[in-house]
């Protein structure tokens, strides 16, 4: 019988418990959707300050309203961006990446950021995962050459080049960068070798005396 009243109370604690559990789940997913609203409203407002704000409490609520949370912060980087308020947009970009590794115009957004500040290491990695993430985008291969070539990696450079025109052939800004490569790796090439220096002629046959 003890054990049987044991069992009821065991069973009876955990039937409370998933209630309570879910009791606050439906209550944690009410607030998010409360904080959501908020950030839609400031959205449409522009006011990106009080959209990261409110879909970030959202979040932290409910994961699912974490993509809101990435798409204001990219807005907000963007915004940043314009005003040259460059280091803000780098951290809201990275914010974003924390949420959403997988996003490679957020690399982008990052990278070309990045370059305004000549802060060309950083960039060409974001670059280069961009490409891991959409390997057939052509402009991530010219940005990326245009940071070799500024850093005279003219191999490199040189490579990201023919792999944008093998997927874009007739592209234009591939093809004046080829070009000029070409031009740079003629100007650097190391000078031929002089001839080696001709045999001496024999010398003319003396008359017979």
């Amino acid at each position: 019988m003890k054990k049987y009243s044991a069992l009821t109370l065991i069973m009876a604690l955990a039937l409370c418990a998933s209630q309570f559990v879910q009791a606050q789940a439906s209550k944690d997913t009410k607030e998010a959707a409360k904080y959501s609203k908020e950030g839609f409203e400031a959205t449409e407002n522009k006011d990106w300050d009080k959209a990261v704000e409110a879909f970030r409490k959202a979040a932290q609520l409910d994961r699912k309203q974490a993509l809101n949370l990435v798409a204001a912060l990219q807005h907000r980087g963007m915004e940043y961006t314009t005003q040259k308020q460059f280091p803000e947009a780098i951290a809201d970009f990275s914010e974003a990446l924390k949420l959403k590794s997988d996003d490679a115009n957020i690399y982008e957004r990052r990278a070309y950021v990045e370059m305004k500040t000549n802060d060309y290491d950083k960039a060409l990695a974001d670059y280069s995962e961009a490409i891991k993430l959409k390997p057939n985008e052509v402009k991530y291969y010219l940005y990326r050459s245009y940071i070799y070539e500024t850093k005279k990696d003219i191999k490199s450079s040189m490579a990201d080049t023919e792999k944008a025109l093998k997927l874009d052939p007739k592209n234009q800004e591939a093809l004046s960068r080829k070009s000029r490569l070409e031009a740079l790796q003629s100007a650097n090439a190391p000078l031929s070798p002089p001839p080696a220096a001709s045999p001496k002629t024999s010398p003319p046959a003396k008359g017979r005396p």
